[in-house]
C-alpha cells in the first residue's frame, strides 16, 4: 500500500523521501512498476515529497477492463444496496476527515480549514447520492390505451470517467463518482498528477465500505491517460473539470465517440457592489472569495465592479487596509489565512500575469510578489495582490488568472456594470451586493452566469442542486451532481406493454393512436 504522505516539513533536512503514489484498480494498489513518474511537491516547502506513477494506455485499459468486468453485478445491485455502502464510505471519509484534510494540505497547500471543509462539501454529494433510490424511482401510467400501460425508467450507462483538477482533490471528484456509482455505473478517476494522493485514498475507503473490486479504480497520468479515456470504446461519458481549453478539447474529442461529456472550464467571476451595499460586508466577502486558496478555486471572485466612483474609491480604500492583515503561509499554521500556490510553474504564471497587468497600464495597487512570508524555504508564494482602474480589453482581465489576484473594473451605472459581467466569454458564477430587493432581481433575471450570489461572494449550490455555468464555462448539455447529475449518468427508457386476455390477433398497419 502508498503511505500517506506526510505533513508538510519546514527543515529540509530531516524531510521524509518521497513515497511511490500508484494506480489503483480492481481494489487494491497496482503494484505493476511504472515506465515514468512525476513529482509531487509540497507547495509550502517546494520539497518532493511524492513520485507519482503515469499511467500508459496499457494501464488505462487494464482499470477500464477491471470496471466493464464489474459492471454487470454492479448495475444489478438494487440501487438501495448500493446506498448503504456509500452510507458506509461517508462515514469513514467524515472518521478520516482531519487525516484526509492533512494530505491536501501537503500537496495543494491550501490552509487546513479550507481542506477540511472541502472535504465537507463532497461529502454533501455522497449524502445526495446516498438518496438515490428516490432519484430513480420511474413514472407509471395505466391505460394509456386499452390494457396498455406505460412505464419509464432510467438505466446506468457502463463504464464512466472522471478527470478532475488540482485545486479541489477531494471536492471534484466527489461531485463525479459518487452519484455515478449510485446509478448503478463503473469508474475509472483520472486526478491531477499534481495532487493525486487523495483520490487513491478514497478508493482504499471505499474498498473498506465494502464497494466490490473494480467498481471505482484510479489511474494517475497526463494527456496519454485523458486521450486513452476520451477515445476508449468502452468509456461511455466523461466528467471533467478544468480550463476551457481542455474542457472544451475534451468535449469535443469526446463527442466525436459518441461520448456523452459534462466538461465545465474556466471562469472569471465578477462581485458588483452597489452605493448601497455594506461595504464592511462586501469587503470581508471579497478577501475571502479573491484570496481564499490562493484563489485556486473556479468560483473565486477575481473581477470586483464598484458603481460609482465615491463607491471605487471607498472598497478600494478598505481593500488595502484588509491587505495589509492578510496572513500568507504555510496551510498547517492555524494561524495563516491563505497558502501557497499549488506548484513553481503555477506562481510564476501567476507572476508574469502581474508584470502584464503593469505593462497593460492598469494601476498596481498591492503587489503581492512583495509580500511573501520569510522563513518557508523554496515554497511557491504569492501575496495578495490588488489592481485598480482595469479596463475590458486588458489581458488580466479577459483571461483565467487563477491565483490571489483581484481586479477592480468601476462602472459608472448599474447598467454598465451589468453589461461588463454579460459581455465576457466566461459566466460560471457572479454576485451582487445591495440592500435593494428589485437591484438584486433585475439582476439575477439577466445576468448571464449559471450560478448567481445576492450578498453571497462564492454562490456553489447545495448538492441537492446542481454546479455548472453558462457560455464558455460549460460544454456539455449537463450541470454536474444534484438532479442533473443523476440524468447525466443515467439513460431514460419507457416501455408500452400490453398482456392481451385473448387469443385474438389482428394485423393493424395504421400508427398507432392508443384510442
Amino acid at each position: 500500500m502508498t503511505a500517506t504522505l506526510p505533513t508538510p516539513a519546514t527543515d529540509t533536512a530531516t524531510s521524509a523521501a518521497p513515497v511511490d503514489i500508484d494506480h489503483y484498480i480492481a481494489g487494491h494498489i497496482d503494484a505493476r512498476a511504472a515506465a515514468t513518474r512525476a513529482d509531487v511537491y509540497n507547495p509550502a516547502t517546494g520539497q518532493i515529497t511524492g513520485r507519482v506513477a503515469m499511467a500508459t494506455t496499457d494501464d488505462v485499459e487494464v482499470a477500464v477492463v477491471a470496471a466493464a468486468t464489474a459492471f454487470p453485478a454492479w448495475s444489478a445491485t438494487p440501487a438501495h444496496i448500493r446506498a448503504r455502502i456509500l452510507f458506509r464510505f461517508r462515514d469513514l471519509v467524515e472518521r478520516d476527515s482531519d487525516r484526509l484534510a492533512a494530505i491536501i494540505t501537503a500537496e495543494h497547500g491550501k490552509v487546513h480549514s479550507d481542506a477540511k471543509g472541502e472535504v465537507t462539501r463532497g461529502l454533501e454529494v455522497v449524502e445526495f447520492a446516498c438518496g438515490i433510490p428516490q432519484q430513480l424511482k420511474g413514472e407509471f401510467s395505466e391505460n394509456v390505451g386499452r390494457a396498455v400501460d406505460g412505464v419509464t425508467f432510467r438505466q446506468p450507462l457502463g463504464v464512466v470517467a472522471g478527470i478532475s483538477p488540482f485545486n479541489f482533490p477531494a471536492m471534484v471528484p466527489m461531485w463525479m463518482f459518487p452519484v455515478a456509482l449510485a446509478c448503478g455505473n463503473t469508474f475509472v478517476m483520472k486526478p491531477s498528477e499534481k495532487d493525486p494522493t487523495l483520490s487513491v485514498e478514497l478508493a482504499r475507503l471505499l474498498t473498506e465500505a465494502g464497494l466490490p473490486d473494480g467498481v471505482f479504480n484510479v489511474v494517475h497520468g497526463d494527456k496519454v491517460a485523458v486521450d486513452a479515456l476520451l477515445t476508449h470504446d468502452d468509456v461511455e461519458a466523461i466528467s471533467f473539470v478544468g480550463s476551457t481549453p481542455i474542457a472544451e478539447y475534451i468535449h469535443t474529442t469526446a463527442s466525436a465517440q459518441g461520448k456523452r461529456v459534462q466538461a465545465l472550464g474556466g471562469a472569471k467571476n465578477h462581485m458588483v457592489i452597489m452605493p448601497d451595499a455594506d461595504l464592511d460586508q462586501a469587503v470581508s466577502a471579497l478577501m475571502g472569495a479573491a484570496y481564499g486558496s490562493a484563489g485556486e478555486r473556479c468560483m473565486a471572485i477575481s473581477v470586483a465592479v464598484p458603481v460609482g466612483e465615491d463607491t471605487a474609491n471607498a472598497l478600494r480604500e478598505r481593500l488595502v487596509i484588509a491587505l495589509a492583515t492578510l496572513k500568507v503561509g504555510p496551510g498547517t499554521d492555524p494561524e495563516v489565512e491563505m497558502g501557497p500556490l499549488v506548484t513553481g510553474v503555477h506562481r510564476d504564471k501567476v507572476a508574469s500575469y502581474i508584470d502584464i497587468g503593469v505593462e497593460e497600464g492598469a494601476e498596481l495597487v498591492v503587489d503581492g510578489r512583495q509580500s511573501t512570508p520569510k522563513d518557508v524555504g523554496e515554497g511557491f508564494f504569492i501575496g495578495g495582490t490588488l489592481f485598480d482602474h482595469v479596463t475590458p480589453s486588458m489581458r488580466i482581465y479577459l483571461e483565467e488568472i487563477f491565483g490571489p489576484v483581484l481586479s477592480i473594473v468601476r462602472a459608472e451605472s448599474f447598467g454598465d456594470a451589468l453589461q461588463l459581467v454579460n459581455d465576457h466569454e466566461f459566466g460560471n458564477g457572479t454576485a451582487i451586493f445591495t440592500a435593494d430587493g428589485n437591484t438584486a432581481r433585475t439582476y439575477l433575471a439577466q445576468v448571464k452566469a449559471g450560478m448567481v450570489g445576492i450578498n453571497v461572494p462564492i454562490p456553489v449550490p447545495m448538492a441537492f442542486h446542481s454546479f455548472g455555468g453558462w457560455k464558455r464555462s460549460l460544454f456539455g448539455d449537463h450541470h454536474i451532481h444534484g438532479p442533473e447529475g443523476v440524468r447525466f449518468y443515467t439513460r431514460n427508457k419507457t416501455a408500452t406493454t400490453r398482456w392481451p386476455n385473448d387469443t385474438q390477433v389482428r394485423t393493424d398497419f395504421s400508427m398507432p393512436t392508443h384510442e
